[in-house]
């Protein structure tokens, strides 16, 4: 049993994480960062939630760039396949769901 304060949470470098749960090869975990991460593509399907912060999300569907901002509360569920990234508005805190050693 573990209580969370998510916004009391900060790592020691961008996209720092504190492990929550593993079930069944499902992480979650709870990412701190203050920097935009990287293009890429995960192994499976993730579940992104930002619980404080901004945080604009940029995707790529048919070959064309788009974006939207994520504020507390929302979801970014990328499919298979979505190429995507992060770029926090400053210092955010985000709950990523997502198969275990997933980019």
């Amino acid at each position: 049993m573990d209580i969370i304060r998510s916004k009391d949470f900060t790592a020691e470098k961008a996209w720092g994480a504190k492990d929550i749960a593993n079930m069944n090869g499902i992480t979650t975990r709870l990412h701190w960062t203050d920097q935009p991460y990287k293009w890429h593509i995960n192994d499976g399907e993730e579940v992104f939630a930002v619980l404080d912060g901004v945080v604009e999300m940029k995707y790529k569907q048919n070959g064309q760039e788009h974006a939207t901002l994520l504020n507390v509360g929302d979801i970014f569920y990328a499919s298979i396949g979505t190429e995507h990234v992060a770029h926090p508005q400053g210092e955010a805190r985000i709950l990523v769901i997502e198969a275990e050693g997933s980019v």
